[in-house]
């Protein structure tokens, strides 16, 4: 369990404690839940010290993480192309297979799976392109027009 977790429990575990045994109390509900958690803080603060150092330290792990990234960002921004492929989810995902990755049996022809040449698609892509430019022009055209 996160130290974060058993630390909040236990304060509010003190908490309801205290609640508990000021109940019988002839007060107002609201003396009784101020005293129960003024008495639930003072002990906490002895109690679960232990709970509450690992807490600060998983917190102080994860700014320090935080604060390591923000700076690599940083860096990619500035054109440092090494900081910017350390992080780079994307790039990690799409860097080559190694020789000692693939598989060992060739994959039968039967069971392969075509896939569109890059060039039709960059073709297609230029057609399309092409066409809408004129389209553009046009469309600019009458709102210089109508201003």
């Amino acid at each position: 369990m996160s130290p974060a977790v058993k630390y909040t429990l236990g304060r509010l575990g003190l908490f309801v404690l205290f609640f508990a045994l000021l109940l019988p109390l002839p007060l107002n509900i609201l003396i009784k839940a101020m005293v129960a958690l003024l008495l639930s803080a003072v002990l906490s603060y002895f109690l679960l010290a232990d709970w509450r150092n690992k807490m600060g330290e998983q917190l102080a792990d994860a700014a320090s993480r935080r604060t390591a990234e923000k700076q690599r960002l940083r860096a990619a921004l500035a054109g440092d192309e090494g900081a910017a492929a350390q992080g780079d989810r994307a790039a990690l995902a799409d860097r080559p297979v190694a020789e000692s990755d693939r598989p060992a049996e060739p994959v039968a022809a039967s069971d392969r799976v075509a896939e569109p040449a890059a060039e039709t698609d960059r073709a297609a892509d230029l057609a399309a392109t092409e066409k809408a430019a004129p389209e553009a022009a046009k469309q600019a055209e009458t709102s210089k027009k109508r201003v």
